[in-house]
């Protein structure tokens, strides 16, 4: 008897060794989580401080109705030309509005308002409401540029400060604009778009959602909830494996899990996210980063922000989900890939990867 017990008494310790090792080599495996301190705020201040007023190179993305259309960037959009596009000069401004919230001790801080206050002025974002009521320009920037308007205009509006406000004042009537043209054009879209660049119907509706759910705008808040249902609620089995395609900077499959997240209750969420990505149940489930091969090619280099955008996405979809917090890890490894090369990098991918680099890092849940 007292031989079984001694047996029965090894094989329990060597079963907890196990199980011992086992849990140390899982916390071993885990990837460092990326943190947004004042350094790398300032860090990743100077991409948009350098490029928000750099008018050239610039691509308008214009539809030319005749010589009178052929202006400058800064004529056509004097509060967002500069970082080679309308959007990215959206978002850059995003940037330096989130960092200077999240540190108002910034050194650069100073000149970021002075610099917030010159572009984003009254008589500037008359003259950028105007040029979307012009003939050709009714779909400029649909639906990324109106997004990231309003992420800004989300931004502003959660910022406790006197600038701020202003900002917010000057900012609202391209604000309410953008609202209208969400409120126009989302009854008539009768199919998502799911790419991976600019056009991802998903990602459009997320930052929109973000936006009316903060301000209390039930009425697009709705409409958004209603139009992501019809559109994705009876998806299953997302070919995850398909991406990233070449020049994505989106994941069409994490997007529009990103956008289902905050449109559906947890335990709707659960059963719909099980059946449309199955293969993220399994704690060993491996994706890898998108690898950037030439980051002075302004394409290839999109793939940067989709290791960001998926992190963010993946941060979004587990919150509030225990059960998935090992896809954290996954999270933390695209962040943490892309992050060293953001800034002093060229401007193909200066003037607008930073916005995604601090979202991402915004996304990180550390507690």
């Amino acid at each position: 008897m007292k031989n079984i017990v001694l047996f029965l008494f090894i094989i329990l310790f060597v079963n907890c060794k196990f199980s011992e090792k086992e849990n140390l080599n899982k916390v071993l495996k885990k990837v460092s989580s990326p943190t947004l301190h004042i350094e790398e705020a300032s860090r990743l201040a100077s991409l948009p401080i350098h490029c928000i007023n750099v008018e050239y190179p610039n691509k308008l993305n214009q539809t030319i109705g005749g010589n009178e259309d052929l202006k400058s960037p800064k004529e056509l959009h004097p509060a967002f030309y500069g970082c080679f596009d309308w959007h990215s000069s959206v978002h850059g401004h995003w940037s330096l509005v989130s960092l200077l919230k999240q540190f108002p001790d910034l050194k650069e801080a100073s000149e970021i308002k002075q610099k917030l206050l010159k572009n984003i002025s009254k008589e500037n974002i008359e003259k950028e409401v105007a040029y979307f009521f012009e003939k050709y320009n009714k779909s400029y920037e649909r639906t990324y540029g109106w997004a990231w308007l309003l992420k800004l205009a989300e931004e502003l509006h959660t910022w406790d400060n006197e600038t701020a406000r202003q900002l917010e004042k000057n900012l609202q009537p391209l604000t309410d604009l953008m609202v209208q043209k969400y409120a126009d054009f989302l009854p008539k879209l009768k199919y998502p778009i799911r790419v991976g660049e600019h056009t991802n119907t998903a990602f459009g509706l997320t930052f929109a959602w973000d936006y009316a759910n903060t301000v209390g705008d039930n009425k697009l808040r709705n409409l958004i909830e209603k139009r992501a249902k019809e559109f994705y609620l009876k998806d299953q089995g997302c070919p995850l494996s398909w991406e990233p395609s070449g020049y994505d900077f989106l994941s069409p499959c994490l997007q529009e899990a990103a956008i289902m997240k905050r449109v559906l209750m947890k335990s709707e969420f659960k059963n719909w996210f099980e059946n449309f990505l199955p293969q993220l149940k399994d704690e060993n489930f491996k994706f890898p980063v998108g690898e950037v091969s030439d980051r002075t090619d302004g394409k290839l280099v999109h793939l940067d922000g989709v290791n960001f955008s998926r992190a963010w996405a993946l941060n979004r979809i587990i919150k509030d989900m225990p059960e998935y917090n090992y896809l954290k890890n996954i999270a933390n490894q695209h962040i943490n890939y892309s992050l060293p090369n953001v800034v002093g990098d060229s401007y193909e991918g200066g003037h607008w990867l930073g916005s995604f680099a601090i979202y991402a890092l915004n996304s990180i849940d550390n507690d």
